[in-house]
């Protein structure tokens, strides 16, 4: 696990801007840094120790030297793919698994990508051709930027690495902010600096140093093709299988592997299967009960499992002073409060190891979410003409109905007009109305409508999926445990998200995966086999955070009336009708936490990166 930057300019290739650059991400890999420069390139790389900790340093070379690799991630199958190349002839310099990529890459090119069984984020340079190869892994476990800002082309693991580069310019992406208003991030490949894009989960690139042309390609995408013929026992054998097989590969390790654990099944079932002998949890003592609080549910889990349990409270005050620096290390706004949460955990878990495992993906592949149940459970009415549902939608909007509104406003559209993710913040005509800027932003279900098309055919809750794996799961739950566990200099791992796994998930009958009552229902009964039913069976709750509750205290209250009238949100934003939203939560007469977080996470984060005149002083807020 590490991070890198790199620059191709026709201007000046400086060791000195390389160096500024890498300061900026030193979290990702405190352990060594290495470059490499020349008259078209820079790269740098930071560098966190987990297999061969000895000679693992970047960059790596080929036996001739005119290949160079920067890698981030973990290959769990590079001892297999080492056997095959060193029988083609390859003459290897480390134990280390980033080097089966730069040898892959010289025997089998662009098809070397879906040989590959795990996360990562990788460019190699060809000296004699002049050209750059990048590609990221097929979920987006790792993350991959790049710009190109006064003809300079720059890319990296962290978007804050460029803020140094003296070409590079820094400004609002007004079209992304719309978007993140809506989905609670930036989807898609633009990010919310204008000109800054990301390199999308199982796509790679070919840039050429000499007429500056970027090909894009994407080499993979996921599929939902379901097998008839085995029954819901057949299912949970092949799930204990192939899930047993990818935690022993995820467990290859040179350092201590722990797990997070909550009270849920996933990170249970990882923690279970993996036998580690540390487990960590964190949670909220708010109102004495264990809505925000899932230490209990976690102990008597590690107790059931055999391992060691270390739990952490969150306090409050350190939640909300972390914010801004939360923010900072996301590089883009991000209104998942969880994040906060998972940078806690992170922070606890790596005072006593450098890799955890945690249960990312299991939703997705398996249909864990909650609404992923809405298509069964509203069958009947889902039948009626879509002319009737969109009528009662209507109806109900225009007598400001409360009680049942958001059955009914849902349920009045297609799956296509409703379903955008996991999180569907503001309509486009409401953030419209709060916004003093324009930019292109589109309806929301615009966005989704290639997968969509993709996915035609299929049943609502695989459509669903599909919209989750090419959005949410990137856009949200792997940014923030990639970006909170960097930050702690922690190395995540995700079980669940990988390729044999995705095999098998794809193949399991929509029925084996979700019902009108219950969830992941294959794997639930696969992880009954190694853990108490009732935690197997336990209805999925997210990391609950209880900012609905602390919006009411006259304390945080008084924090996001500040910002929201505050000169950066005069600027983008009608504030009267930002605090309007406020005083609405606060008497109790809406529930409007995830948009008043939304708005306030934004003008955090725009106080962070927008807050001084200089971009390359924008400094690390300061600890909780």
């Amino acid at each position: 696990m590490c991070g890198f930057v790199g620059f191709s300019s026709k201007n000046n290739i400086s060791g000195e801007i390389l160096d500024q650059m890498l300061a900026r991400i030193v979290h990702r890999g405190p352990d060594s840094s290495g470059r490499y420069l020349d008259d078209n390139i820079a790269l740098g790389f930071r560098r966190l120790s987990i297999i061969d900790l000895e000679h693992g340093s970047q960059p790596l070379y080929n036996e001739s030297g005119d290949l160079v690799l920067l890698f981030n991630g973990e290959i769990y199958n590079f001892r297999a793919l080492r056997e095959e190349l060193l029988a083609a002839g390859h003459v290897f310099t480390t134990d280390t698994d980033s080097e089966v990529v730069l040898h892959g890459y010289e025997e089998w090119g662009g098809e070397m990508l879906p040989r590959l069984r795990g996360m990562f984020a990788f460019v190699i340079w060809n000296k004699g051709e002049k050209t750059l190869f990048a590609a990221r892994d097929r979920f987006g476990i790792k993350p991959f930027y790049y710009a190109e800002h006064n003809g300079t082309f720059m890319f990296g693991s962290e978007i804050k690495s460029f803020l140094p580069h003296p070409d590079f310019h820094r400004e609002l992406n007004v079209t992304a902010l719309e978007n993140y208003l809506s989905f609670q991030y930036a989807p898609g490949a633009e990010t919310i600096f204008k000109g800054v894009y990301r390199l999308m989960p199982a796509h790679c690139f070919k840039y050429s140093r000499g007429d500056g042309k970027l090909e894009i390609t994407r080499w993979w995408q996921p599929e939902f093709e379901p097998v008839s013929g085995k029954g819901l026992k057949g299912w949970a054998d092949e799930i204990s299988g192939v899930f047993a097989d990818s935690v022993n590969a995820h467990m290859v390790s040179d350092v201590e592997v722990g797990s997070f654990l909550s009270g849920g099944v996933d990170s249970a079932y990882a923690a279970a299967v993996s036998g580690v002998p540390k487990t960590f949890t964190v949670g909220f003592d708010i109102d004495g009960t264990d809505r925000y609080n899932e230490i209990g549910k976690a102990a008597n889990i590690a107790k059931f499992i055999g391992t060691s349990n270390y739990p952490r409270l969150i306090t409050p005050g350190e939640f909300w002073r972390a914010v801004p620096l939360v923010q900072y290390h996301m590089d883009e706004p991000m209104a998942d409060s969880s994040a906060i949460a998972l940078f806690f955990l992170c922070r606890h878990a790596a005072k006593q190891v450098k890799v955890v495992l945690s249960g990312e993906g299991s939703d997705e592949l398996f249909g864990g979410y909650n609404v992923y149940k809405e298509p069964q459970f509203f069958k009947l009415y889902s039948k009626l003409p879509r002319g009737f549902r969109a009528g009662m939608a209507k109806l109900v909007k225009k007598l400001h109905i409360r009680r049942g509104l958001n059955f009914f406003v849902r349920r009045g559209r297609d799956i296509e007009q409703r379903f955008i993710g996991n999180a569907n913040i503001f309509t486009k005509e409401e953030r419209e109305s709060l916004l003093r800027v324009r930019g292109e932003g589109k309806e929301p279900s615009e966005l989704c409508r290639p997968v969509y098309e993709h996915a035609a055919g299929k049943d609502d809750v695989t459509k669903m999926q599909y919209v989750d794996l090419n959005f949410w799961l990137p856009g949200d739950i792997l940014l923030k445990a990639d970006k909170m566990s960097m930050a702690s200099s922690l190395e995540l791992r995700v079980p669940f998200l990988d390729k044999e796994v995705m095999l098998t998930a794809s193949k399991i009958p929509t029925k084996y995966r979700t019902s009108s009552r219950k969830s992941k229902i294959a794997l639930r009964a696969a992880a009954k086999r190694v853990l108490p039913p009732e935690d197997a069976e336990r209805r999925k709750l997210g990391f609950p955070v209880p900012i609905r509750v602390w919006l009411k205290q006259d304390e945080y209250y008084g924090k996001v009336r500040e910002a929201f009238t505050s000169e950066a949100a005069e600027k983008l934003f009608d504030t009267e009708k930002l605090v309007a939203l406020l005083d609405e939560h606060r008497r109790g007469a809406a529930d409007n936490s995830r948009k008043i977080w939304t708005l306030y996470t934004f003008l955090v984060w725009y106080g962070v990166y927008f807050g001084s005149a200089d971009p390359a002083r924008t400094e690390m807020p300061q600890e909780p």
